[in-house]
């Protein structure tokens, strides 16, 4: 185990599970991190990682064969959200989802690394699932992670500055011979930035689609590099789906259609979610932003006033990434990069939280 906070450099920090970099981008806003290494299997998101961190050691593949390498050393925060298909609330949940017992190849690679700190990131139902409870279990006496103990919580990223009300489970481990550093003070809770706010940076009518480029990344060609403020893009729309949305005021959803522009899926169900085809709220944060937010059939997507969904660009400004950010894949990947990542605002906060900590940490010792 290193101890972080040595005068004179920053914390070093190993990534996994990156994908775009949502909560190393978070961390590093302080000034007071740097990530040294990280492992996505994603070809796309590895590229988009890498082109953001590009001093970074990025492996593209599975972490099961990153472990039999050699390893970083003095790494002394790991961080990572092991992916959360086979137990999330959307769609059925399947306890025998290989992807579930990826949190075992998080914890390898704690009890190789030994850092000091260390931080998961998941959905809020992953504080119930057989996995959570496994994973507490590995922190008592005779368990791979005995030397650890963690805490966690549910955040609202929109309490800590994200214009986007996505609530997530939080775990902040550290090594016993440490205090556990305490949670970060929410600072919007009474403040919260709305989607009018956020969408005040966007300016001109979205494009059909991004520009035409390429670049190579591990003798690969890839589509990029694109910016933030380039993914504002926007589907073909049929004339049925326009004279859906036009039937949406402000604020409405799919129980504002007139009945002859219905699905017939739709006629049938009178009830259930008010999310389905429903126009964002511009006076309060976003519903949380997922992979498929370009589709106004999965979730309160379109755009407050206008007849679209919303855009790459609008939904990477809701997870609070700036503007010169940069961004490799088609678009469908980049959706997917976008809805998986942490947002900028929570990352930052539980990065200041810990640097506090290390600071103390170093001064007393």
């Amino acid at each position: 185990m290193t101890i972080a906070g040595h005068a004179g450099r920053k914390i070093r920090v190993l990534d996994l599970f990156a994908g775009a970099g949502g909560l190393s981008t978070g961390l590093q806003t302080s000034g007071l991190f740097e990530t040294v290494a990280a492992v996505e299997m994603d070809l796309h998101a590895a590229a988009t990682f890498s082109l953001n961190h590009p001093d970074a050691d990025v492996h593209v593949g599975r972490i099961q064969d990153w472990l039999e390498q050699s390893l970083p050393r003095d790494i002394e925060v790991v961080i990572g959200g092991p992916p959360c298909q086979g137990f999330s609330t959307l769609g059925k949940q399947d306890v025998e989802d290989d992807r579930n017992d990826l949190w075992r190849e998080y914890a390898r690679a704690l009890v190789r690394i030994r850092p000091t700190y260390f931080v998961v990131e998941n959905v809020a139902v992953f504080l119930q699932s057989q996995q959570f409870a496994a994973f507490r279990e590995a922190t008592r006496p005779g368990g791979m992670l005995q030397e650890y103990d963690f805490e966690a919580r549910v955040l609202n990223a929109a309490d800590y500055g994200t214009a986007q009300a996505r609530k997530r489970a939080v775990v902040i481990g550290h090594h016993r011979d440490t205090p556990f550093p305490g949670w970060p003070e929410a600072t919007h809770c009474d403040s919260q930035i709305t989607v009018e706010q956020k969408f005040a940076e966007v300016h001109g009518r979205p494009k059909r689609e991004l520009p035409e480029r390429r670049f190579e990344f591990q003798r690969m060609v890839l589509p990029g590099v694109f910016t933030t403020s380039e993914l504002h893009v926007t589907r073909h729309y049929t004339q049925l789906s326009l004279e859906r949305f036009a039937c949406i005021p402000v604020g409405g959803n799919r129980f504002d259609i007139r009945e002859d522009l219905l699905a017939p899926c739709w006629r049938k169900h009178t009830n259930g979610s008010g999310d389905v085809m429903g126009r964002l709220h511009l006076d309060r944060p976003s519903v949380t932003i997922r992979t498929e937010f370009f589709k106004p059939e999965k979730g309160r997507y379109l755009h407050p006033t206008e007849h679209r969904a919303i855009t790459h660009f609008e939904a990477a400004l809701l997870q609070g990434f700036p503007l010169d950010y940069k961004w490799a894949g088609t678009r469908t990947s980049i959706a997917r990069q976008i809805g998986n990542a942490v947002p900028i605002p929570l990352g930052a906060a539980i990065g200041r939280k810990i640097a506090e900590s290390a600071r103390s940490s170093a001064i007393s010792r």
